[in-house]
């Protein structure tokens, strides 16, 4: 194979990941709006904020999935990092970014109850 053909191969699978990633964020992101919207009675599905948060949980799979590919970080043996791994690191980049934050806030929740005061 020629070094011009590996490049591009390398390249498109790079780009998988970056899109695995997206995507693991993206459902992190899905599940954690679906978990507030059944956690409390007159929850208001807000479209702005909504794909405002699902573009920021992408964002997270992404860059969670970026730096493990690029640490060269390998999980249970496999050295290779593939788009399916992308997407796993995507959504517990999420979910690690996620607890990390109600850790430092001391919050329980990222999200106000709908009949809260503050």
């Amino acid at each position: 194979m020629s070094s011009l053909v590996c490049a591009i191969i390398k390249y498109m699978i790079y780009i998988a990941i970056l899109i695995a990633g997206f995507g693991g964020g993206v459902v992190r992101g899905l599940v954690g709006y679906i978990k507030h919207q059944y956690s409390y009675k007159n929850v208001g599905f807000d479209i702005p904020y909504f794909f405002t948060m699902m573009f920021l949980s992408g964002m997270i799979g992404v860059l969670t999935a970026v730096s493990i590919k690029e640490l060269g970080i390998g999980f249970l043996g496999i050295d290779t990092f593939s788009p399916a791994l992308g997407f796993i690191v995507g959504y517990a980049g999420g979910d690690f970014i996620e607890n990390v934050y109600k850790i430092i806030t001391k919050k329980e929740s990222l999200y106000k109850p709908a009949n809260s005061k503050n």
